[in-house]
């Protein structure tokens, strides 16, 4: 079996309304203490925040992604650096080629391009983009990828398709070896018959293991179907929120005190309800955490991406996962 590698989510907002220079010394601070446990640095790609329950989002810093990963993986040499994801729509595929083709020639060989077919519609409605429906922003996808690809491997890049067209787009530097194409996302009609045609590695958020492992089923038969070798795809997953407890009752009260859980229901001054840990989150002792790890990998995950439980930059439960959980899978 090859080796499961543990990625760490960049938090690209505060969660503690700091801003400037000290969320900037909060995020080294956190990636100088637990990176060095961990194989690879994450950073989301929105231009506001995401979570729910930020009051205002519209004057809460957020982090744009390649620059962010442009900046830390200078700071952070010995982890590799991904996008999680990109949406296609954002940027046009021939830019984001050279960013990218850039990227891995300055770090050495330590980006991955993680891209999607996007879904935040008030991010597109507000920064004057368009969006089209799901089955033309898959469609756009595709061809983005092949777009990027072809800028990365071919000596004279041509590309024509119904959505973007390149004519001598050279990148230099091109990228050797190129990046590996992450494109994550589960619909399993149009989606991941994209993976499987164009995707070095997939990513799905969230779910419980029968989830995962029936997206890896459909995967398959669409590799299976155009030819492709499904062993060729590296599966990751994206962990929304993962904890570790001395005991259950411990478990319990880091659910309850979970800052990303789901949105408190209208008119209700309670606490998140808990979530099913297989599926969001994935809290318990170290034992039951490992059982739930243990379970994707055996369907056949390679490379975790995980925030935890504990506001940022708080580092105890990163650091106890590295203690407690993954040297039980090296």
């Amino acid at each position: 079996m090859s080796k499961v590698k543990f990625g760490l989510r960049v938090p690209e907002f505060p969660l503690d309304g700091s801003s400037g220079e000290a969320f900037r010394n909060q995020i080294i601070g956190y990636l100088e203490k637990v990176g060095p446990k961990y194989d690879s640095a994450w950073v989301c790609d929105h231009f506001t925040p995401w979570a729910w329950w930020i009051r205002d989002p519209e004057t809460t810093p957020n982090l744009e992604c390649m620059t962010s990963i442009s900046y830390l993986s200078a700071l952070f040499p010995k982890l590799d650096f991904g996008s999680l994801v990109l949406c296609n729509g954002y940027r046009h595929p021939s830019v984001l080629a050279q960013m990218g083709g850039t990227l891995q020639a300055l770090t050495g060989g330590r980006f991955i391009l993680g891209i999607g077919a996007g879904w935040k519609e008030d991010e597109y409605v507000t920064h004057g983009l368009e969006f089209p429906k799901p089955s033309v922003r898959i469609k756009q996808l595709a061809e983005g990828v092949q777009v990027i690809r072809s800028m990365w491997t071919q000596d004279d890049p041509h590309f024509v398709g119904e959505f973007y067209r390149i004519d001598h787009a050279y990148c230099q530097p091109r990228p050797d070896p190129a990046p590996p194409i992450m494109i994550g996302g589960g619909g399993e009609k149009l989606l991941l018959r994209v993976v499987a045609k164009h995707a070095d590695w997939w990513n799905l958020s969230a779910g419980d293991i029968d989830r995962y492992s029936h997206k890896l089923k459909v995967l398959k038969g669409h590799c299976d179907e155009i030819g492709r070798d499904f062993d060729e795809i590296v599966p990751t997953w994206s962990v929304e929120t993962v904890g570790v407890g001395d005991s259950e009752e411990e478990a319990s009260r880091l659910i309850e005190s979970n800052p990303f859980g789901p949105p408190v229901p209208t008119g209700s001054s309670d606490k998140p309800v808990p979530t099913d840990p297989t599926a969001a989150m994935v809290i318990g002792t170290a034992d039951r955490v490992s059982e739930i790890f243990q379970l994707f990998v055996d369907a056949g995950c390679r490379h975790f991406i995980i925030r935890f439980v504990s506001a940022f930059p708080e580092t105890e439960q990163a650091e106890r996962f590295a203690e407690e959980v993954i040297p039980r899978f090296r």
